[in-house]
C-alpha cells in the first residue's frame, strides 16, 4: 500500500484524524463523553435503567441498546427532526442497531444483571465517520456507566470482556485511505466500516462497492488499515479511562 501524503487534508493514507475523548461531558448520565474525530463531534451518554426488555425478564441477564441521531444543523444543510416527519429515519435506525450490536458483543450480561444500559449517540457536527465515532465513544460511556454500578455496589465487577472500537476506510482515487472525512467519503468508490475488538476479532464489516465491484486485495488492504486504526483508538480509550 502507498502511504504518501496526498490527501485532501494533508494526512498520510494510513493516518487518522486527531481523536479527543472528553469524559463526564454531561451532568446527569451515569456515563457521558464527547468524542471528536477530526471535525466530527458526537456526544455519547450511557443511562442505567433497572428494567429489561420482555425477552430478558426472569433470566438474570441484562441488556445494552443504543439510539443515534443527528442534530438538525450538524451538517452543511439543516435536517428535519424525525418528529416532524412522523417516521423514524432509516439511516439512523440502521446505525443505532449497529452501535447496539457492537457494544453488546463485549458485555457479560449475567454480571450486568437484570438492568439495561442505553447508549444515546447525538451527532452535533458531522464530517464523516459518525457511526465509528459513536461506537468508539459509546464504549467509553458504557465503561463509565459500568464503573458507576460497581462503585455503587450494585454489581460486583465490570461486565466488559474486551475493548471495542470502529473506524471507516475507503478506496478513493485508487488508494486505500483510513478514517475518511466527508469530502473523501463522498468520492469513495469503495466505502467500508469496520468494528473490531482490541484482540483483533471482527464484530462487523460493512463494505460496499459504490460504483463497481472491487478486488479482494483492496478488501484485505482496507482491513489491514482498519486494524491499525482500531488499535490506535483502543490505546486512546485506555488512556482516557485511566486518566482519573
Amino acid at each position: 500500500m502507498c502511504m504518501e501524503s496526498s490527501r485532501y487534508d494533508g494526512r498520510r493514507n494510513d493516518e487518522m484524524r486527531k481523536v479527543t475523548i472528553t469524559r463526564d461531558y454531561t451532568k446527569y448520565a451515569e456515563g457521558s463523553v464527547l468524542i471528536e474525530l477530526g471535525e466530527t463531534k458526537v456526544i455519547c451518554t450511557a443511562s442505567v435503567d433497572d428494567k429489561v426488555p420482555p425477552f430478558r425478564k426472569g433470566t438474570g441477564e441484562g441488556w445494552v441498546t443504543a439510539e443515534y441521531d443527528m442534530l438538525p444543523r450538524s451538517t452543511a444543510t439543516r435536517n428535519n427532526r424525525d418528529r416532524n416527519n412522523l417516521k423514524i429515519n432509516g439511516r439512523a435506525n440502521e446505525i443505532q442497531r449497529l452501535i447496539g450490536r457492537a457494544l453488546r458483543s463485549v458485555v457479560d450480561f449475567k454480571t450486568l444483571g437484570e438492568r439495561t444500559i442505553i447508549i444515546d449517540c447525538d451527532v452535533i457536527q458531522a464530517d464523516g465517520g459518525t457511526r465509528s465515532a459513536a461506537i468508539t465513544g459509546g464504549f467509553v460511556a458504557l465503561m463509565d456507566a459500568c464503573s458507576y454500578l460497581v462503585n455503587a455496589n450494585i454489581i460486583p465487577e465490570i461486565p466488559i470482556k474486551d475493548f471495542v472500537a470502529a473506524i471507516s476506510v475507503g478506496y478513493v482515487d485508487n488508494k486505500e485511505l483510513l478514517d475518511l472525512c466527508y469530502y473523501e467519503d463522498s468520492r469513495a468508490t469503495v466505502d467500508m466500516n469496520v468494528v473490531m475488538t482490541s484482540t483483533g476479532k471482527l464484530i462487523e464489516v460493512q463494505a460496499t462497492g459504490e460504483e463497481a465491484p472491487f478486488d479482494r486485495k483492496v478488501l484485505d488492504n482496507m482491513l489491514d488499515l482498519a486494524e491499525k486504526g482500531i488499535n490506535e483508538l483502543v490505546t486512546i480509550q485506555k488512556q482516557v479511562l485511566l486518566s482519573k
